[in-house]
């Protein structure tokens, strides 16, 4: 993976660079101060990773991150952990707050590989089980790890977003998928599978609890967002008390 580095701190920039040179995988082809230059830089050469700080003179790095069409797969570093939340919101591949240890490195790059192996692979898929039975279909087909899995729709519990790929949770597995979470949601029922915030779609059947804004499934704890509550309570909630009475 060819990576580069910005970050106007000339040792940050040594450290990074020193972590990366021990890892086989990862290639350092560019170290900058100035996010400016390094937009240049990326106008003209592939990049696959970049360590980006957020606090720099001029340009911060959350606003150059915005400011990108087609970013890199993207690790934070800061020596700030308040800004954490937007930098996830950003979908980053993980935030590394300085000063940087050793395994939390290799942690992130680890992660960051995973994701640029889904990229590499041909584009995830997702269709019903049986494409004559329109919305009785029971199950669907999903592409992960170079492999068609048929799913139950009732073994699905969370689809979590990670800007261009999800992670389909049931009780026992994860499975990575290569689609962002807006094309795979599109392939659920509606009467099962509901959108509660930008990252996730759950599955109604298996909420065991709503309380303080929050969804409670087996294993997860999810935030209702404020533009998706109505239609979330409306469509679903509502509708599941009517449905008992």
């Amino acid at each position: 993976m060819k990576c580069i580095i910005i970050d106007d701190e000339p040792l940050a920039r040594e450290g990074i660079a020193l972590n990366a040179t021990d890892v086989d995988f990862l290639e350092v082809v560019g170290e900058f101060a100035n996010p400016v230059v390094a937009n240049s830089f990326l106008q003209e050469t592939r990049v696959d990773l970049m360590f980006l700080d957020i606090q720099m003179p001029g340009l911060n790095g959350l606003d150059f991150l915005k400011g990108l069409d087609d970013p890199p797969l993207t690790i934070l570093t800061t020596a700030h952990s308040e800004y954490a939340l937007e930098g996830f919101n950003l979908s980053v591949v993980d935030y590394l707050v300085k000063p940087i240890r050793l395994n939390r490195f290799l942690k992130a790059i680890n992660k960051a590989r995973e994701i640029y192996g889904m990229r590499q692979s041909d584009s995830g898929h997702v269709r019903e089980a049986d494409p004559d039975s329109g919305k009785d279909a029971k199950s669907v087909y999903i592409k992960s790890n170079r492999k068609f899995i048929k799913l139950r729709f009732e073994e699905i519990l969370v689809v979590e977003g990670m800007k261009d790929y999800v992670l389909v949770h049931t009780r026992n597995e994860r499975f990575p998928v290569a689609m962002n979470l807006k094309t795979f949601n599109s392939n659920l029922p509606d009467e099962f599978f509901a959108r509660i915030n930008k990252s996730n779609v759950v599955n109604v059947k298996h909420i065991t609890e709503i309380a303080d804004n929050q969804v409670i499934l087996p294993g997860h704890s999810l935030s209702i967002g404020r533009s998706y509550k109505e239609e979330f309570i409306n469509r679903h909630i509502m509708k599941k008390l009517i449905e008992r009475k």
